[in-house]
């Protein structure tokens, strides 16, 4: 049974989903039709922001959208750079990892609305980035979207936005696209996070519990289960499981799931640990498939814990060094 792919058909608060039952998508197809420019509306969005954003009545997504900017991405497969959408944090710092957000499939940076503001609350450098082909970014110019694709892409974001090694969150297909980014481009990767990852070709334990989303991505077109898996094959070519050599994966892990995922079964997260050499699992009690989403402040509790812990880690391993005392 192949896998399906909806964290990027996040949960909204009741009022949003009560008022009007707005579907806001931001999918790269309507990013790309939408006009460019570096003004906002009248609602202080950026002006190449689909229209549908100023129906948005969530106030963290209103709060992040405002916050959304294109930045030129300059790739060997394009011409011309490509105007790439973005969340920048507010101020870089060179103390600690910057930790690097992706999404999940056809989504865009507006998944991480909630968790955002908490990362940059805890201190952390925080940059929330839209896949190559989702999202905000300029298609204009019709780049290929395919893996190679996304993963050049997301290297030339890195080598001249963040130029130091960061920790990279995927959730959900953007796990995939985080392991196979680790693997090409190790020395731009310090840990790896991924958040009910979905990384098997096997599909969801309980069809009858999908989650009732209002879309903010636009995957409500594909309403089907193959339609999903079509997409997935047209972004990897190959099914997950096919491609990753998981040995290459050499950096630290942190495995989130929920506890109540009923799109992703429980088993492929133990799988997975298994698998990863160097991982921890970490469950979150009374959640679904998006914790980043559904409870955002325990999926910042263990990213700071994750990070905590690494620090430590490597405190402890300084301390024990004995120092080598020479005459002369």
């Amino acid at each position: 049974m192949p896998l399906l792919l909806t964290s990027s058909l996040p949960a909204l608060p009741a009022p949003l989903a009560a008022s009007s039952r707005a579907r806001v998508r931001v999918a790269a197809s309507a990013a790309a039709s939408a006009p460019d420019g570096a003004g906002a509306t009248a609602r202080g969005f950026p002006s190449f922001l689909p229209r549908a954003v100023e129906r948005i009545r969530d106030g963290a997504a209103i709060r992040l959208a405002k916050r959304i900017e294109r930045v030129p991405v300059q790739t060997s497969f394009s011409g011309s750079p490509i105007l790439s959408s973005c969340v920048r944090p507010l101020k870089q710092q060179q103390d600690a990892d910057p930790i690097v957000l992706l999404h999940g499939f056809d989504s865009s940076c507006l998944e991480w609305r909630y968790t955002y503001p908490l990362l940059e609350e805890a201190g952390l450098e925080a940059w929330a980035v839209d896949i190559l082909g989702w999202g905000f970014s300029d298609l204009a110019t019709r780049p290929p979207c395919d893996v190679a694709s996304k993963r050049e892409h997301l290297y030339q974001f890195w080598k001249s936005y963040i130029k130091r090694p960061m920790v990279l969150v995927g959730p959900s297909l953007g796990a995939a696209v985080a392991i196979d980014f680790s693997i090409n481009y190790p020395e731009a990767v310090s840990k790896l996070i991924f958040i009910g990852a979905s990384v098997y070709s096997e599909g969801p334990k309980d069809m009858t519990r999908m989650p009732k989303f209002v879309s903010y991505a636009g995957v409500f077109i594909l309403k089907s289960l193959p339609l999903r898996f079509l997409a997935t094959r047209l972004a990897f070519n190959k099914t997950p499981n096919e491609f990753f050599d998981w040995v290459q994966v050499k950096h630290k892990c942190l495995i989130m799931w929920g506890e109540d995922d009923g799109i992703i079964s429980s088993k492929l997260a133990y799988r997975l640990h298994q698998e990863l050499p160097d991982a921890i699992l970490r469950q979150v009690r009374q959640c679904g498939h998006i914790p980043h989403v559904e409870k955002p402040r325990e999926a910042v509790k263990l990213v700071l814990e994750f990070l905590e812990r690494d620090k430590a880690e490597k405190a402890d391993g300084a301390s024990s060094v004995t120092p080598v005392l020479t005459n002369g």
